[in-house]
């Protein structure tokens, strides 16, 4: 018997480029908003006591982190393949834990662990559900704003080949530089960007090889009550396809009370400018981040 068609299109180079296709769904989900969600909740006890809602969501976009966060961030994309007909749910669970190191640094480390169901997207392979790569980021910052008035972190970043199906992830380990830089005014408004790069160093042979660029330069800006809109380029550059992925994302998000759990909900939805031909061309995303204020 014939092995299934899916493992076939593994071992054929003329559609290695679909194996590629989800480490760059989950490299966009490595971003400067989901930072401003997730990274960005770095807020003092004080703004939880002060019970401000503004308060916190100013610190949305602040990576000088002391809280601990835990954002469930579900994306939705569509329109992917080669028949542009498949479509791919992630639910990254993304927890993130900041670290005081001395009297001048915070070393805030963040975890991305993707749960994926995707169908049609490989032809004739179906459905699959599953996990997919983990990410590991650290980001060194220090406490102080510049003199300028900027705050910045930067550190390593390390993909992890924890795919439960070999259509789910890239099957390589990979590392590299990771950094953010961003500054707040007083009228509400958060700009800046977040850049990485991930080459493969390990990992199964038979598979495409990670050199990937990640650019994001985002905006936000604060409406009062605990509200914010946001906008962002989501731009993964791919050094072995020569190919550009540039989705156009812009959301709400409401940072609210329940019970004694401070949490931020954020939806928003996004269209690609650019992507591959086997890419997605339209998106969805709903974030709900759960904060633990440091009670040191």
């Amino acid at each position: 018997m014939a092995p299934p068609l899916k493992y076939t299109l593994l071992k054929c180079c003329h559609l290695k480029k679909y194996c590629h296709l989800n480490y760059t769904l989950s490299l966009r989900y490595i971003s400067p908003l989901s930072l401003l969600l997730v990274i960005g909740w770095a807020g003092s006890s004080s703004a939880f006591a002060q019970g401000s809602a503004d308060e916190l969501a100013k610190q949305l976009a602040n990576p000088i982190a002391s809280l601990i966060s835990v954002p469930m961030q579900l994306n939705y994309d569509d329109g992917i393949g080669a028949l542009d007909k498949g479509y791919k749910f992630t639910l990254n669970v993304q927890p993130v834990i900041p670290v005081s190191i001395g009297d001048d640094w915070n070393m805030i480390s963040r975890t991305i662990l993707p749960i994926a169901f995707q169908e049609n997207i490989f032809p004739e392979a179906g459905n699959q559900f599953g996990l997919g790569d983990t990410t590991q980021s650290l980001f060194f910052s220090p406490k102080e704003l510049t003199a300028s008035g900027w705050t910045w972190g930067a550190g390593p970043a390390l993909l992890i080949p924890t795919a439960t199906d070999e259509l789910l992830g890239a099957e390589k380990w990979g590392a590299g530089p990771t950094a953010v830089v961003l500054k707040q005014t007083t009228n509400g408004w958060t700009y800046g960007g977040l850049a990485n790069h991930i080459w493969s160093f390990a990992g199964d042979s038979d598979r495409n090889d990670i050199n990937a660029t990640y650019l994001q330069p985002f905006l936000a800006k604060g409406l009062g009550q605990g509200r914010t809109i946001n906008a962002s380029l989501e731009s993964t550059y791919n050094w072995e396809d020569d190919q550009w992925t540039v989705p156009l994302n812009l959301a709400y998000s409401k940072v609210t009370k329940i019970g004694s759990q401070m949490v931020s909900f954020q939806g928003g939805a996004r269209y690609y400018l650019e992507a591959p031909d086997n890419g997605a061309e339209w998106g969805l995303r709903f974030t709900v981040t759960l904060l633990y204020p440091n009670k040191s």
